[in-house]
């Protein structure tokens, strides 16, 4: 990935994850943030992703690898389809915006 495409995966991320770090730290430790998402393992890919994401937030941007930017990709990507799928009604308590917001991005900012 060249200087120019991580710059602009950088201002995607930035522009979907609209959760601070630690809001979403406060958010991942939550029941609603555990009861949603796929679970295999028993912790489910949005919320190990939303631990990620803190992690990534704090960081430097010169301190960004390129695992951190393929992330922030994913991010950006689960963020943009799933805003597409929301419900017809009030989307604040719901399993559809639990879900984004384990990805950082809370659709009632």
């Amino acid at each position: 990935m060249d200087d120019d495409q991580k710059q602009s995966v950088y201002d995607d991320f930035y522009d979907a994850v609209n959760m601070q770090p630690a809001e979403l730290e406060d958010w991942l430790e939550t029941d609603h943030s555990k009861a949603v998402g796929d679970s295999d393992s028993g912790e489910s890919t949005g919320h190990k992703s939303g631990r990620r994401i803190v992690e990534i937030k704090r960081k430097k941007k010169a301190d960004l690898t390129d695992g951190d930017y393929q992330h922030m990709q994913k991010v950006v990507g689960y963020v943009h389809r799933h805003k597409a799928q929301g419900p017809s009604g009030d989307p604040a308590d719901t399993p559809w915006r639990h879900s984004l917001m384990n990805w950082g991005h809370d659709p009632l900012k």
